[in-house]
Parts: structure tokens; C-alpha cells; sequence
């Protein structure tokens, strides 16, 4: 049977940390996302969002999609409106890597920027994004993704959840998930627990804009996450607990990652696995912990990410 590209989304390798590991932590698997045909988990979320306007008819045929992005989401949206015939427009901005701007741009995306200040993600940075995707779908046959508010968004990623449950056997005592729209997070539980009712999710944040924790927004540079404002679709009760990881720690550990477990991946993924290293360590041996490989590091080479003497 003739499969297209969009039937390469999902069904990625889960791979055990063999080295990163203190001896008496418990076991610490990741979904490797990098092997979607973006080099993303965002695959999965933008096939949903837009096979489902489609459907409906909230996307018209050769119509365009619109959405704000830090670039992840935009390349995976991108992809997927080319392998549907529909064009595609997203604001971006400085503030986030040049390899995901040329990726969107190669996929034939038309970019629209908010310049930041100083290249920092900020709670305005981030709404002002939105306020323009807001101007830009209201032109005729525009339909505006809206992330944030999209309740497909979570379905998206059942699948995601559903892939851990049997690569593991069905022995995952906890997630660990970074959080920016929420979708993942809860897309992921979800599926779950649906296997395992009680089982722990951690959510994490930057440290410098704790705000799910309770704290204050600020500025960060953890790529894609951290929005500085609680999600609108983020549901408190679903998240067992907030851990919060630093931009330094997120970046240090994604270096960690590429010399020591040869997995290239980004500062997010960083950040899951410090706060899944920390999850381990009071779980203790025999028990399982899940997190995710979020994308592919190849989008940070023009970032300080890798930049180390």
C-alpha cells in the first residue's frame, strides 16, 4: 500500500540512558520524537490539528494555516499543510533559532517576525505573537491553528502515550514533561492512564519564569517552552507535581546528552531529562521513569547550545 509522508509521524524508538544515570536512581527511557519526519514530536500535533479542520471544514481546500510558533510547531505545521496542498503563514520571531526559520521557509512557509527584545522569551514576546497570528487569520480562507486553545492539540499526542505503555511492557512509574501549550503533557498522561490510572506526571518549567509553580514570569531561553502565563488548556489536577529546571542546567545537560548517550537533541529535552534525573533519584532502582526526546539538536547549531570551548 502507497503511504505518504504523514504516515511516518509516530511509532518512535524508545531508548533506555544508559550512562547519565546515578547508580541506585531508577531506570529513565525516552521517546526518541527526532525520528518524526521533522525531527520532532510536533508531527503528531500538527497531522491532528489540521486533518481535523480539514474535516470539519474549518480549513478550505488550497485555503492557508495560520499559527504563532517558536518554530517547532511552525516546521511541523509546514510540513504537514505541503503534504495536504494547503499554504502556510506563521509569526516568529528572533528570539528563536535561524535553523528552524529556513526549515519553515524551505517547506514553503510565509514568516512574519515580532523582533524581541534581546533575543529573550518573554511573556510579551510571546503575546504579541499571538495578537498577530490573531490580525493575519482574518484574511479569507486563512484558518488559524491558535495552539493555545486548540482542544485537538492533546489528542494529538495519545499516541505518544500509547507507544511508552507497550515499549515499556507496561512498566512506567512516572512522566516527566517539559510544558508550553500543555498539550503533550497531557496528551501523553492521558493515554497513559488510562493504563494506569494513579500514575505520576511531572511537569517542568524554566526556573527563571516559574509561573506554574506559582512564581513570577520572566525571561529564559529555553526554546519553545515557558510561555511566562498559564496555559489555557493546562489543567492543574492532571500534574502531579512542578519541577522547575534552569536555562543553564537545560543546555549542560543537552551537551551531556550528545557526548555521553549520543542522543543530539535541544534545551528542552535538556530540561526533561535533568527533571527526570531528579524523578529517578527518589524513585530508586526497579522502578521506570518516561520522559521525551523533544527534537533534534541539528535546529540549535546556530544557538549557544553547542557552543562550548
Amino acid at each position: 500500500m502507497d503511504r505518504s509522508i504523514l504516515d511516518a509521524i509516530g511509532n518512535t524508538p524508545l531508548v533506555e540512558l544508559r550512562n547519565i544515570v546515578p547508580q541506585g536512581s531508577a531506570r529513565v527511557v525516552a521517546k526518541l520524537e527526532s525520528a518524526n519526519p521533522t525531527g520532532s514530536m510536533k508531527d503528531r500535533l500538527a497531522r491532528t490539528m489540521i486533518e481535523r479542520a480539514a474535516a470539519s471544514g474549518r480549513l478550505l481546500p488550497s485555503g492557508t494555516v495560520v499559527e504563532y510558533t517558536a518554530g517547532t510547531t511552525g516546521v511541523s505545521l509546514a510540513m504537514v499543510a505541503g503534504a495536504l496542498g494547503y499554504n502556510s503563514h506563521f509569526v516568529f520571531s528572533d528570539a528563536f533559532s535561524e535553523e528552524k526559520r529556513w526549515t519553515m521557509k524551505a517547506y514553503g512557509a510565509e514568516l512574519t517576525d515580532i523582533i524581541s527584545d534581546n533575543k529573550q522569551i518573554t511573556r510579551e514576546l510571546i503575546r504579541s505573537m499571538i495578537a498577530r497570528a490573531g490580525e493575519i487569520s482574518q484574511q479569507p480562507k486563512h484558518w488559524w491553528a491558535d495552539q493555545l486553545n486548540n482542544e485537538d492539540g492533546a489528542d494529538g499526542y495519545l499516541g505518544l502515550g500509547e507507544e511508552i505503555w507497550e515499549q515499556t511492557n507496561g512498566s512506567v512509574d512516572a512522566f516527566v514533561h517539559m510544558i508550553s501549550t500543555a498539550h503533550s503533557i497531557h496528551g501523553t498522561s492521558r493515554a497513559l492512564r488510562r493504563c494506569r490510572p494513579h500514575l505520576p506526571v511531572f511537569g517542568v518549567e524554566p526556573a527563571e519564569s516559574p509561573v506554574l509553580s506559582g512564581g513570577s514570569p520572566g525571561s529564559h531561553k529555553i526554546e519553545g517552552v515557558g510561555l511566562g502565563f498559564v496555559p489555557p488548556l493546562y489543567h492543574a489536577d492532571e500534574v502531579t507535581e512542578i519541577l522547575t529546571v534552569s536555562t543553564a542546567d537545560a543546555k549542560a545537560m543537552a551537551r551531556r546528552l550528545a557526548r555521553e548517550e549520543a542522543i543530539f537533541a535541544g534545551s528542552s529535552t535538556g530540561a526533561n531529562v535533568v527533571a527526570a534525573l531528579e524523578i529517578a533519584k527518589r524513585l530508586g532502582p526497579g522502578a521506570t521513569v518516561a520522559t521525551v526526546i523533544v527534537d533534534s539538536g541539528l535546529r540549535y547549531l546556530s544557538t549557544d547550545v553547542f557552543r562550548t570551548a
